[in-house]
């Protein structure tokens, strides 16, 4: 065959010669999944221009399987990902960051699925200092199990321990991997970054030869099913990401609850956005939740959630999971929280409801990358780079431009007293 889902086969087999990372070679030889590194996907959004794609949190397995079936459908490159909070060491969810991507392989290889997928460690957090030392060894446990992408997250610390932090553990990522930073969270939910705070972090890691693919910011996030008023600033959005040009650095979206399609598109036409994180939407659906136009849950008069009936779980599952809710006063974004406990349930389920969790999930993803994100068709721009780079390794889109010698530890904590001290109430955006 020649051509599967409008992807050339022979550059597809070319690419997953060449184009595989090593752990992902060595965890899958026989494997027909093309796994990559976070940066192809990226370079894939950029060679299309004004496109981002999905970084799915496969919160379930109907999720990520909804997702690839998407993906495939689409024709584009994609991100499956999991945050620490969500699959790390204490997870509340089944799929954990060190299972993704032997779950991700065998669903994409059971599907023929032919789309570059970058498997991703979402918000590694740093929260405090003594969260770096086990950081030393967990890292690289997660790349030894496939992941091949990962954002450390030590933004809920002052700026000057944000960039030791990362320039600290920078040493135990693979320099092939896709790398993810972010700035901003401390401040909370009322708090926005800046210019200035965007750039330390960066011109700091840039200084030590650290050129990450994406930055995060806090520009009017929200994470989890409320409902943003104010919702992402896109030309704040714009602002620091054009003070970043030099730097080669693509935008990471979090936190799209609360913005519809339309301001989706806007960050997409706007800025340099290339990746978009997708979470709870995902869960709810997958559950049969009625969500409105951008995947926020919507509840009736009493404050519940809207169960659609021939969508998602079975109702007596649902039924089940309000009860299990109930008696542990879960109630809002906390029913995430029923993932962990109800995942053999769900797949206890009669085939005919199993399929119809995944299709709800296809069926938005689609939607959102090829008429909200313009991802579609970026599958072979992904391939096309690998085939460009001969290699699983991307060149990086920047070079060092600062003096190290300005970015020592020393100078670094100087540095930071002269941005603003106000960070405003503490952030917790884990997911």
């Amino acid at each position: 065959m020649n051509n599967a889902g409008g992807i050339d086969m022979k550059d597809f087999e070319q690419a997953l010669d060449v184009g595989r990372p090593p752990n992902i070679k060595k965890l899958f030889p026989n494997s027909k999944a093309l796994l990559v590194s976070g940066k192809v996907i990226d370079r894939a959004l950029l060679k299309k221009g004004k496109a981002m794609t999905i970084a799915a949190n496969a919160r379930n397995r109907f999720v990520l399987r909804g997702v690839l079936k998407a993906a495939q459908r689409a024709r584009a490159a994609i991100i499956i990902e999991i945050a620490k909070s969500e699959g790390g060491a204490d997870a509340y969810c089944a799929v954990n960051m060190w299972n993704l991507a032997y779950y991700a392989d065998a669903i994409a290889n059971e599907l023929g699925v032919t789309v570059p997928i970058a498997i991703h460690a979402d918000h590694y957090g740093i929260k405090k200092q003594e969260d770096i030392d086990p950081a030393r060894t967990e890292i690289p446990s997660i790349f030894d199990a496939g992941v091949t992408s990962i954002a450390i997250d030590a933004s809920h610390l002052q700026d000057d321990e944000n960039l030791l932090a990362n320039l600290e553990l920078n040493q135990y990522i693979p320099g092939w991997a896709g790398l993810e930073t972010e700035v901003g969270e401390i401040k909370g939910a009322e708090g926005l970054s800046t210019p200035k705070e965007a750039l330390f972090l960066i011109k700091g890691l840039n200084a030590h030869g650290i050129f990450p693919d994406w930055i995060a910011l806090n520009n009017g996030t929200t994470h989890g099913i409320q409902d943003s008023k104010a919702g992402i600033h896109v030309e704040l959005t714009k602002e620091i990401h054009e003070a970043l040009k030099p730097y080669g650095m693509s935008g990471a979206q979090h936190g799209t609850s609360g913005n519809d399609s339309a301001r989706l598109k806007r960050i997409a036409a706007e800025t340099a956005t290339t990746k978009v994180n997708f979470a709870t939407a995902l869960q709810m659906i997958s559950w049969g939740i009625k969500v409105n136009d951008y995947g926020n849950a919507i509840t009736d008069e009493k404050g519940e959630f809207i169960k659609e009936p021939g969508k998602g779980v079975s109702r007596e599952m649902w039924q089940a999971m309000k009860a299990y809710a109930d008696a542990r006063g879960l109630k809002g974004g906390n029913y995430k929280k029923m993932n962990l406990p109800f995942e053999n349930k769900f797949l206890g389920q009669p085939a005919g409801i199993r399929d119809r969790m995944v299709s709800g999930v296809e069926d938005f993803v689609y939607f959102l990358l090829t008429e909200v994100f313009n991802a579609g068709d970026t599958a072979p721009l992904g391939i096309e780079a690998i085939l460009e780079a001969g290699s699983h390794e991307m060149s990086p889109k920047a070079q060092r431009i600062e003096d190290p010698d300005q970015w020592t530890r020393d100078k670094i904590i100087e540095r930071a007293k002269e941005l603003s001290p106000d960070k405003g109430p503490a952030g917790n955006y884990d997911d």
